[in-house]
């Protein structure tokens, strides 16, 4: 009973970091913001940022940011110790994009810039391709 209340409590093991992984760049006020959310939320070194695409949005698919683990299938990535998940079925849509964190007059928030998107709507945070 002992050795499996300690089994529950052993943390996660975070993935390697592969080098060879399709890019997806943050720009450095990305990972500020990203590193700071990290930070307030007191978040483990296991979890980092998870990018992916849903089906759905004005123009067919749309961006999905959040925090998470590594879950089976994901490529890994690391950028100035963030570590970047992407799924199996998201990764061919967003490799090479940019993700860059904008403050305006009409609010602040994370701005995709995605090469292979063909249309984009006004949101910023759906696109088809």
């Amino acid at each position: 009973m002992a050795d499996e209340l300690h089994e529950e409590h052993r943390p996660a093991e975070v993935p390697s970091v592969d080098p060879n992984a399709p890019h997806l760049k943050l720009t450095p006020k990305a990972l500020e913001m990203v590193k700071a959310m990290l930070a307030k939320e007191k978040l483990g070194p296991e979890m980092g940022l998870r990018v992916g695409v849903t089906g759905g949005g004005c123009s067919g698919f749309q961006y999905a940011l959040n925090f998470d683990s590594h879950k089976e299938g994901d490529t890994v990535t690391m950028q100035d110790g963030v570590r970047i998940f992407v799924d199996e079925t998201s990764l061919p849509y967003i490799a090479g994009t940019t993700l860059d964190y904008v403050e305006g007059l009409h609010g602040a928030g994370f701005r995709f810039d995605n090469p292979r998107a063909t249309r984009t709507c006004g949101c910023g945070s759906s696109f088809s391709a």
